[in-house]
């Protein structure tokens, strides 16, 4: 799945079952739902899974919870603004 169709995907009740747990999180959140998309990373112990859950805990504001995930990523996913976050986090995991 490339990111046009991950995208589009979005139009959908809910997410595809092949997406692995760090771009279904990213799903759920786009569509609003932060705290199911942080249940499917808050104990992701792979690069992806932290990325994301960084990100969301970005999203929700609290920036020393999201810093310590961003240094257990092991390098800094944060953009200048969310949506630039969540999509270059979308393009990592999707091959673009």
């Amino acid at each position: 799945m490339d990111t046009q169709e991950f995208r589009a995907s979005l139009a959908h009740f809910s997410p595809p079952d092949s997406l692995p747990a760090p771009l279904a999180a990213l799903w759920w959140d786009a569509k609003g739902e932060w705290v199911r998309a942080h249940a499917l990373v808050d104990e992701m112990e792979t690069r992806a899974g932290m990325a994301v859950h960084a990100y969301l805990h970005r999203k929700e504001g609290a920036a020393s919870n999201a810093n310590y995930w961003y240094e257990r990523a092991g390098r800094n996913f944060q953009r200048a603004t969310l949506q630039d976050e969540w999509l270059a986090l979308v393009e990592g995991l999707t091959g673009k």
